[in-house]
């Protein structure tokens, strides 16, 4: 991997699934040792929840399993993103599509569901857990790590 690689993780509302993401690759990348080569960020679609931490129920799960999500903060996606990041990767179908209706087209090729780089997963969304219970979190978690530990080897080989 050459350069810095910038990655941006969206969702609703910047509380549940990005952040989660967002902390998931983050853990990943050190642990393969990209810690300095790859810069992660997450957001979300709607301003619903500036300024708050991640839910508390997605941290709690992520901590179960090491990830510290304590650290961030929700904010709403902004046009600099798009010109900022190298990859924006959404979600759930909705947020893509509103995405691409925002981003230069120059840029949507950049623009990608998380789950496109899992094995078996492309085209399909992580789901919400906001309204659920454990369980959503606990699945979120398995195909938010399943999308990085892919998104990762799909950085390694360009």
């Amino acid at each position: 991997m050459s350069g810095k690689v910038r990655v941006l993780m969206v969702c609703t509302g910047n509380i549940c699934r990005s952040p989660t993401a967002e902390g998931v690759l983050r853990a990943l990348a050190a642990q393969a040792g990209w810690r300095q080569r790859l810069e992660v960020d997450s957001a979300g679609t709607t301003a619903y929840h500036v300024g708050e931490p991640p839910d508390e129920r997605s941290q709690a799960h992520a901590l179960r399993r090491g990830y510290d999500l304590s650290a961030q903060r929700a904010r709403q996606v902004q046009d600099e993103d798009f010109r900022r990041f190298d990859w924006i990767l959404a979600m759930d179908r909705g947020h893509l599509r509103e995405l691409r209706d925002r981003a230069p087209v120059l840029v949507h090729d950049r623009i990608r569901l998380l789950l496109d780089f899992a094995p078996g997963l492309a085209g399909r969304d992580v789901p919400d857990p906001y309204y659920g219970g454990a369980t959503g979190f606990e699945q979120v978690l398995d195909l938010v790590e399943e999308g990085c530990r892919g998104f990762l080897a799909e950085v390694a080989r360009r």
